[in-house]
């Protein structure tokens, strides 16, 4: 029989994901198949009824129903329940468990990298749900400090309170008033912007040649940030290695085996 596994969310036509599983499905000869499934905000709950009445194997979950999805599953493992949102969820017997693997999707680069972040100033662009897995990433690898920019003063200072209280010394500030960044090590872009072709979030004149930029913005691979931040000759951290790393976690969760890493990254640049 066949198993089936799906990403949720809305919008979802953008989504990689179907590419990513369908192809190392192929490629581990599985006999699976991996949809995309638009459920819009106020429909989440009978979105999973009906995601239970297929007998789905398991499914990722993207915005907007991360962190309320957490209201409709049966068990969360220590990560999610961390950082307050889902987005891997396996179907066992009628039993929903979920899985955060931003976290370890946003490391998994870096790792890759062999760059080492600890005692390193951090900004962080953005407070949403993903700025949360990426606090909770950097805590465990001992980073110096951060701060948050964003657009709204609220969250910024909410997630700043999450990150003092998981214990990373942290500040909050506005996205507008960033106009220096020659202090930081990492830059990080969690925010939405770039995928529609924006502008960058930040000036990019002061980024330091030694700086790490990532942007988590997979489409397009080369937002505004990242080509000014190739013009000064920082090491590039592209989003869609950070997907990649999430589609992995979720592939070994659901199947208890190693991903086809050079696969999944092939139909990934594919796209592009």
């Amino acid at each position: 029989m066949v198993k089936t596994y799906a990403v949720i969310g809305d919008p979802i036509d953008h989504s990689l994901s179907p590419n990513i599983h369908n192809a190392a499905f192929k490629e581990m000869k599985m006999d699976c198949t991996y949809i995309a499934y638009k459920i819009p905000k106020e429909e989440l709950l009978e979105g999973l009824e009906s995601l239970k009445k297929i007998n789905i194997s398991g499914f990722n979950v993207t915005i907007p129903h991360k962190v309320e999805v957490m209201k409709y599953i049966d068990k969360v493992d220590e990560d999610c329940s961390l950082i307050g949102a889902a987005n891997t969820i396996s179907n066992e017997n009628n039993v929903l468990k979920g899985y955060n693997t931003d976290m370890g999707g946003f490391l998994d680069p870096l790792h890759r990298r062999d760059i080492k972040v600890n005692d390193f100033q951090v900004l962080l662009l953005g407070a949403g749900g993903a700025a949360r897995a990426i606090i909770a990433g950097l805590v465990k690898e001992d980073a110096k400090s951060i701060m948050i920019a964003n657009r709204t003063r609220d969250n910024a200072n909410s997630l700043a309170q999450f990150a003092n209280k998981i214990g990373m010394s942290t500040e909050a500030s506005l996205l507008n008033e960033i106009r220096d960044v020659t202090n930081y090590d990492l830059i990080i872009n969690a925010t939405s912007i770039g995928l529609k072709n924006e502008s960058s979030p930040i000036p990019t004149k002061s980024i330091r040649k030694n700086s790490i930029v990532y942007d988590i913005v997979y489409n397009p691979m080369n937002t505004d940030l990242i080509k000014g931040a190739k013009e000064k000759g920082a090491t590039i951290i592209y989003g869609y290695e950070m997907l990649l790393g999430q589609a992995i976690r979720a592939f070994e969760i659901w199947h208890k085996t190693k991903a086809p890493y050079e696969v999944m990254k092939k139909a990934v640049l594919g796209v592009f």
